[in-house]
């Protein structure tokens, strides 16, 4: 038997967007859409064991996603809380309120594919968990940012720094050797491709060999994707990877 999910966001062409790509998801029987937080509650007080999991919009106007999830920490019977938002600033709230996920706008189908096999196992998102979702803190003028991992595309090394480039269109610097992010999100998919570069393997689209040079294209969000050069002694690693992750996701 599949889930049961409600989405909600203001937005109608991101909801219709999030509802085609759930139903497309085979694990998932049934799809409601509502457009705002107190339709979401009203759902449930309907029938709230009917539902597995909710994917809700933060930025909602009168009741915000993150109060929707606390009103539905006090159910009997709570629901999977997944955030889809098109902000980052909310993740440590997220966490604290024990979302299962927490997934940056605009959502790929795969990143979609992957919070529901999070909602199906039950994984806590707890940053603290090497198998989820990593929250990274970056700091600029006194400013602290909280970054999830899922939404890094690529990282480059910048001397001392690496610059974190995400699916939002957004770059942060972060005080932190390449080889370290390299070995902590190895298990996440992230592989070097040259001495300056480590690219989330999920994000490859192609792998292009012209003349014994190998670029890449990688995903970067926005219908955008970025040409990166892959160095020979990296080439072969790469390409077994990007092999492995693709034959995971079709099995």
């Amino acid at each position: 038997m599949g889930l049961n999910v409600l989405v909600a966001d203001d937005e109608q062409p991101v909801l219709d967007e999030l509802v085609y790509l759930l139903d497309r998801d085979e694990r998932i029987d049934h799809v409601t859409a509502v457009t705002s937080g107190a339709d979401v509650l009203r759902a449930l007080e309907a029938d709230e064991a009917a539902v597995d999991a909710v994917f809700l919009d933060i930025a909602m106007p009168a009741l915000s996603g993150l109060e929707v999830a606390r009103v539905l920490a006090r159910f009997r019977n709570q629901p999977k809380v997944v955030f889809v938002t098109a902000h980052e600033d909310h993740a440590v709230d997220a966490w604290d309120l024990d979302a299962v996920d927490y997934v940056l706008k605009p959502v790929a189908e795969d990143r979609l594919r992957e919070s529901v096999r999070r909602v199906l196992g039950a994984r806590p998102a707890d940053p603290r968990d090497v198998d989820a979702d990593e929250v990274v803190a970056v700091e600029l003028a006194g400013v602290t940012r909280f970054v999830p991992r899922s939404s890094v595309a690529y990282v480059e090394a910048q001397g001392d720094y690496v610059r974190l480039h995400t699916v939002s269109g957004d770059s942060h610097l972060l005080r932190t050797p390449l080889v370290t992010l390299e070995h902590d999100w190895a298990d996440a998919g992230f592989v070097r491709i040259h001495r300056s570069l480590l690219v989330d393997s999920a994000r490859v689209r192609e792998v292009r060999m012209l003349g014994g040079r190998c670029t890449i294209l990688v995903d970067v969000g926005g219908s955008s994707y970025v040409e990166l050069q892959v160095a020979r002694r990296h080439t072969r690693d790469l390409r077994t990877l990007v092999q492995q992750r693709a034959r995971t996701v079709g099995s």
